[in-house]
């Protein structure tokens, strides 16, 4: 018999809410399985199984515990009895399989059996039962556990089944009541403290998205094929903040105490909306990287994010924060600061409109973006100073390569 004790997410968390477990009381688990998820205020951890046994939970999904409790025990006298108890199972269905092979070619698409008319297939699972010669009824006789899921999945189903073909809405007076999870309970706390703790304050401008766009529509094929990713608008802005910043180095400054603290470095971390909130996982020196670097470091984080993986150390220590509100059409919004840091940008949704160009107007895709910031830290020199640098550089690409700088000016020396 074995205990599974719950891990520590960082040094200043004590207790952790068991926000799911993925097998239940009494199962026959592997090793190296994964078998509940916990949630601090800061992250979210996976659990593992150490071997392969029957589970027997002792804490329950909504539990608050301390970390080094025990979450579950498993007794490892069972391990290798799932597998075991799979084969025979395998063997009866490969014996209907050679006598319905003849036929595949003729309607192996009959998969809808009239006994389950309202089952809904996914393309992949219609896929692999066809391969393997199965209807609907063998599916359904070879499960032989029903998890919670399952059930919740067909209740919820079975409302909304109900819920179609009536004509006239139903009225209801209730409501529902969910439980805030630690994570969004930190994340409340922080944003109430940043508007009472900061005198913050936004400055606003417009971007003509014209150039960048025309980048990504010359060159994302080639892009793909040499680097294995898309080229996205996030990496543009966050390679334009770190020039930015080494410009307007106030911007990426922060209050310690009675000093302020600007590092030399531009460590940027990405807002990431994942099933558990507001995640923000930092990217490192941004300084050095270029545009295929940002984008396979973006993509890393955000999956790690919103799949529950990533780590404390990847969430912490960032200088400055980019914000995409766009992503969900907002035109525009003044963001919050991430404490400790000074200075937030926000990009938006990309409109077409009028804008006068060269004394003429022409329809042009715009985005505004916006810069929350300290004032206590950072003048408004330098936060309109910082935001005008962006918008050139998204405007000019090329100046990128030359610390935002104008390069007919650097090859003269003016």
């Amino acid at each position: 018999m074995i205990e599974i004790k719950i891990p520590s997410p960082g040094e200043s968390i004590s207790e952790v809410e068991i926000a799911n477990w993925f097998v239940s009381d009494g199962d026959i688990v592997e090793k190296d399985q994964e078998i509940a998820e916990i949630e601090s205020d800061k992250a979210t951890l996976t659990l593992i199984a150490d071997e392969g046994g029957k589970i027997q939970i002792m804490a329950q999904e909504g539990d608050t515990v301390a970390v080094g409790s025990v979450a579950c025990s498993i007794d490892t006298s069972f391990a290798g009895e799932a597998s075991a108890s799979s084969a025979p199972k395998e063997a009866k269905k490969e014996a209907p399989a050679e006598k319905t092979a003849p036929v595949v070619v003729a309607e192996s698409k009959t998969i809808n059996s009239d006994n389950y008319k309202e089952v809904k297939i996914s393309p992949v699972a219609k896929k692999l039962m066809e391969e393997n010669h199965l209807s609907v009824d063998d599916v359904i006789a070879g499960i032989q556990r029903l998890s919670k899921k399952d059930i919740q999945a067909v209740v919820d189903n079975a409302g909304t089944q109900a819920a179609i073909p009536a004509q006239s809405k139903s009225i209801s007076r209730e409501a529902k009541r969910t439980k805030m999870t630690n994570l969004r309970k930190k994340l409340a706390a922080r944003l109430v403290a940043v508007k009472n703790e900061t005198a913050m304050l936004t400055t606003f401008n417009e971007v003509d998205m014209t150039a960048v766009m025309a980048l990504r529509s010359k060159y994302q094929k080639k892009f793909v094929e040499t680097h294995g990713i898309k080229l996205g608008f996030m990496s543009f802005f966050t390679k334009a903040a770190s020039e930015a910043l080494q410009l307007h180095p106030a911007v990426n400054s922060m209050m310690d105490g009675e000093e302020i603290v600007t590092p030399e470095y531009a460590d940027i971390a990405i807002a990431v909306q994942t099933p558990k909130g507001l995640m923000v996982p930092v990217i490192r020196n941004t300084e050095t990287l270029g545009l295929a670097d940002i984008e396979k470091e973006l993509m890393n984080l955000a999956n790690k994010a919103r799949s529950g993986k990533i780590s404390l150390d990847e969430m912490t220590g960032g200088t400055f924060t980019i914000t995409n509100g766009g992503v969900f059409g907002s035109l525009l919004s003044t963001p919050i600061i991430n404490p400790p840091q000074s200075g937030i940008l926000g990009m938006h949704n990309i409109v077409e409109r009028p804008v006068a160009v060269n004394g003429k107007v022409e329809i042009r895709p715009m985005m505004y973006i916006a810069l929350s910031y300290d004032h206590r830290v950072i003048d408004g020199k330098d936060s309109v100073g910082f935001l005008v640098k962006i918008k050139e550089m998204i405007e000019n690409p090329q100046k990128m390569m030359f610390t935002g700088k104008d390069p007919d000016s650097l090859l003269l020396e003016i």
